[in-house]
């Protein structure tokens, strides 16, 4: 029964507006650790931030085209795709945290030159320093721990959602 009610759920528009509030959250949340906190992000940060404006996006794609299977099905192909590179650079900023990855941060966002955000919206997507640590959320809990949980719990989620999607209605 539990579960019916949860399949259902990732049926309905309600599951599109929770993924928009976690996206709208979450962009609030680095924005304040950066413009108040006095946070700067780096190069990681600046990827799951554009990550997560396509979650964002696609959001809003799903609450307006919510009737269509089609659509939806894709929408949810699409947030599969962006939760599994979430989950990645999440674990990414994990472990230049930790230590047990190592490798170069530049100050390079990496982006294709024709997806020049960095320079489009710098107040957001500027990368202000190297890649190190992140900043203790709460409990001792650091932002990179934080967003590799959830990142599993979305990406998840969202492998759930796309096979029930699958399923006729």
């Amino acid at each position: 029964m539990m579960l019916e009610k949860f399949l259902q759920f990732l049926k309905s528009k309600y599951y599109w507006a929770s993924l928009l509030t976690i996206g709208i959250a979450l962009e609030s949340g680095a924005l304040f650790y950066q413009y108040v906190l006095e946070y700067y992000p780096c190069v990681l940060c600046i990827h799951v931030r554009v990550i997560v404006v396509g979650i964002i996006i696609i959001s809003v794609l799903g609450i307006l085209f919510s009737e269509s299977k089609k659509l939806v099905l894709l929408f949810h192909s699409l947030l599969t795709i962006l939760f599994a590179v979430l989950l990645e650079r999440s674990y990414q900023l994990l472990g230049v945290e930790r230590g047990f990855v190592s490798g170069e941060c530049s100050m390079n966002s990496g982006l294709p030159s024709w997806f020049a955000v960095d320079q489009w919206f710098p107040w957001i997507f500027k990368i202000w320093e190297p890649c190190g640590y992140t900043p203790v959320l709460l409990f001792g809990v650091t932002m990179a721990e934080a967003l590799s949980v959830l990142s599993v719990i979305l990406f998840l989620t969202s492998i759930i959602s796309t096979v029930n999607s699958l399923k006729k209605r």
